[in-house]
């Protein structure tokens, strides 16, 4: 019986570790007999509650659990929507379709030194139109410029002009792109298109545009433009900076939460690693029946922690033949006789002695076992009296 109880005793330290680790968890409704076993003790418990997150639904105590910190701050970053920034959206539009008719030519092509004569043609016929506010004409007189000269950046810019005064910013931002393909440094395509960009309601893109113009080419209207788009530009770039800022610092938070779980995790597992050993050597005791004080003679605790972890006497204990002698031997240390002459228990007793190295007097088995041969134990000097002998002295 009394093995039994040794052998059980691993889980119930486990138990114990994870109690003093945890208290709540003697709130789990599974161990409110426990809990009320504590109570009819004059115990006082812990006055925490029992959460449901804080367990597994199985019971199992192992699953990770959330600071009320960590809890408070994730509620906090799930309610907090990113907000809308405030912009003045006076004078923006919706935005143009696609307007087929607007060819693009085949810049690839090789232009006569006719067909170029002949675009500067077109191109003086459209800014005529132009001028006249025949904005139609213009369009026309333009495109057919470009398909005798598609290389020529400054007919995409003019053209992007027209389509700004039609109110197609899409159509003026597609020829601008295609100026400054052929051109990166041509002032009118980005002063168009920034103002196109604008009418979208892109104040961003705008500012960007419009700033660079000014950097190849002062232009007192692309100055108004820049101006009128630059509020609502940094309002926008402030209301970027802030998220980013925000995202970095909830970066830095998880990466922060993640760090302590795992320092957490690291010490609940040196705690079980350590409850598990001392677990080990109760159950281990158990294998040595009269461990401790029940050898006779008594037992140094440091000598017998030695031999909890020596396979080679582990696996003499795991005879039932010894197991049950040396179970006998320390219930009762006078049934010793019964085993004097038994040649496997005093070849136990002979490796027990060579293992600590203490056969000698003043050792764990110096007469703990008499009649073993222990140094000091009657087995080492004189035979016990028999009954023959018994008063003829």
């Amino acid at each position: 019986m009394l093995k039994k109880n040794y052998e059980r005793m691993h889980n119930e330290i486990v138990f114990v570790e994870l109690c003093k680790n945890q208290p709540q968890i003697l709130q789990h409704p599974k161990l409110t007999f426990f809990k009320d076993y504590l109570t009819s003790l004059g115990v006082t418990l812990p006055t925490a509650t029992f959460g449901a997150k804080n367990f597994a639904q199985s019971g199992d105590t192992n699953t990770d659990t959330n600071k009320p910190e960590d809890n408070a701050q994730s509620s906090n970053d799930e309610s907090e929507p990113e907000s809308e920034v405030e912009l003045d959206m006076e004078g923006v539009i919706e935005p143009d379709l696609t307007d087929e008719s607007q060819t693009m030519g085949d810049s690839a092509r090789e232009v006569t030194d006719e067909e170029r004569d002949q675009s500067d043609e077109k191109r003086t016929e459209a800014m005529r139109a132009f001028s006249e506010q025949q904005f139609d004409e213009a369009i026309k007189l333009y495109s057919e410029a470009i398909q005798l000269n598609p290389q020529s950046a400054l007919l995409f810019a003019k053209r992007g002009q027209v389509y700004l005064k039609l109110n197609k910013p899409n159509a003026c931002i597609k020829d601008c792109t295609r100026a400054l393909e052929l051109n990166c440094d041509s002032a009118a395509a980005y002063k168009f298109r920034g103002r196109a960009y604008r009418l979208l309601g892109k104040f961003e893109e705008a500012s960007h545009d419009l700033c660079e113009s000014l950097k190849i080419d002062y232009d007192d209207q692309t100055n108004e433009w820049l101006n009128e788009v630059k509020p609502n530009a940094e309002r926008l770039r402030q209301h970027k900076l802030s998220a980013q800022r925000k995202k970095e610092e909830k970066e830095h938070r998880e990466k922060v939460r993640r760090a302590r779980k795992a320092q957490e995790a690291r010490a609940r597992a040196a705690h079980a690693r350590e409850a598990d050993s001392r677990g080990s050597g109760a159950g281990a005791g158990a294998g040595f029946p009269g461990a401790g004080a029940g050898f006779p003679g008594g037992f140094n605790p440091q000598d017998f922690s030695n031999l909890l972890f020596d396979q080679e006497i582990m696996a003499a204990f795991q005879d039932p033949e010894v197991a049950a002698a040396f179970q006998d031997v320390s219930s009762n240390p006078a049934n010793f006789i019964k085993y004097q002459n038994n040649p496997k228990i005093a070849a136990v007793i002979e490796k027990l002695q060579n293992k600590l190295g203490k056969g000698g007097a003043g050792g764990p088995f110096s007469g703990g076992f008499p009649g073993f041969g222990g140094a000091g134990g009657p087995g080492a000097g004189a035979k016990p009296p028999t009954d023959d002998d018994v008063g003829l002295d």
